[in-house]
Protein backbone atom coordinates (compact mmCIF):
# COMPACT_ATOMS: atom_id res chain seq x y z
CA UNK A 1 0.00 0.00 0.00
CA UNK A 2 1.42 3.37 -1.29
CA UNK A 3 -0.97 5.09 1.20
CA UNK A 4 0.11 7.27 4.78
CA UNK A 5 -2.60 8.02 6.86
CA UNK A 6 -1.75 12.11 8.86
CA UNK A 7 -3.82 13.28 11.96
CA UNK A 8 -3.13 15.21 14.50
CA UNK A 9 -2.67 13.91 17.62
CA UNK A 10 -4.65 15.70 20.08
CA UNK A 11 -3.88 14.09 22.99
CA UNK A 12 0.31 14.91 22.88
CA UNK A 13 -0.56 17.65 20.05
CA UNK A 14 1.57 16.57 16.79
CA UNK A 15 1.31 15.24 13.86
CA UNK A 16 0.85 11.80 13.58
CA UNK A 17 1.89 9.12 10.60
CA UNK A 18 0.10 5.89 10.14
CA UNK A 19 1.82 3.25 7.77
CA UNK A 20 -1.28 0.60 7.26
CA UNK A 21 -0.55 -3.44 6.84
CA UNK A 22 -0.86 -4.36 3.19
CA UNK A 23 -2.42 -7.64 3.74
CA UNK A 24 -5.36 -6.71 6.21
CA UNK A 25 -8.31 -6.73 4.03
CA UNK A 26 -9.47 -2.98 4.52
CA UNK A 27 -9.10 -0.21 2.25
CA UNK A 28 -7.11 2.84 3.71
CA UNK A 29 -10.42 4.64 4.51
CA UNK A 30 -11.56 1.66 6.55
CA UNK A 31 -8.42 1.83 8.11
CA UNK A 32 -8.31 5.23 8.45
CA UNK A 33 -12.24 5.49 9.99
CA UNK A 34 -11.20 2.73 12.83
CA UNK A 35 -7.89 3.42 13.79
CA UNK A 36 -7.65 7.22 14.00
CA UNK A 37 -8.66 8.23 17.31
CA UNK A 38 -12.28 10.03 17.69
CA UNK A 39 -12.96 13.16 16.39
CA UNK A 40 -9.21 13.44 15.18
CA UNK A 41 -9.39 15.44 11.77
CA UNK A 42 -7.50 13.08 9.24
CA UNK A 43 -5.77 12.55 5.65
CA UNK A 44 -4.63 10.54 3.41
CA UNK A 45 -1.62 11.25 1.30
CA UNK A 46 0.61 9.24 -1.15
CA UNK A 47 3.84 8.02 0.68
CA UNK A 48 5.40 9.89 -2.52
CA UNK A 49 3.90 13.00 -1.14
CA UNK A 50 6.12 13.00 2.18
CA UNK A 51 9.67 14.12 2.58
CA UNK A 52 12.12 11.47 2.04
CA UNK A 53 14.32 12.59 5.09
CA UNK A 54 12.70 11.72 8.18
CA UNK A 55 15.24 13.77 10.45
CA UNK A 56 13.03 16.37 11.19
CA UNK A 57 9.66 14.55 11.10
CA UNK A 58 8.89 16.00 15.04
CA UNK A 59 9.02 19.62 12.95
CA UNK A 60 6.87 18.81 10.24
CA UNK A 61 3.00 20.04 10.48
CA UNK A 62 -0.33 20.03 8.31
CA UNK A 63 -3.39 22.51 8.00
CA UNK A 64 -6.06 20.63 8.90
CA UNK A 65 -8.70 23.09 8.24
CA UNK A 66 -10.59 22.76 5.51
CA UNK A 67 -10.45 18.95 6.46
CA UNK A 68 -13.74 17.03 7.16
CA UNK A 69 -12.84 13.29 7.72
CA UNK A 70 -12.48 12.37 11.79
CA UNK A 71 -11.75 9.00 13.06
CA UNK A 72 -14.24 7.05 15.02
CA UNK A 73 -11.46 5.11 17.31
CA UNK A 74 -12.43 5.08 20.55
CA UNK A 75 -9.92 3.32 23.73
CA UNK A 76 -12.46 1.18 25.56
Amino acid sequence: MDKVIVYHNTEDDCLALMWPATNCGLTVEQIAAKDVPKDSKYKILNVSDLPTDLSFIDAWEYDFTNITDTGTYEES
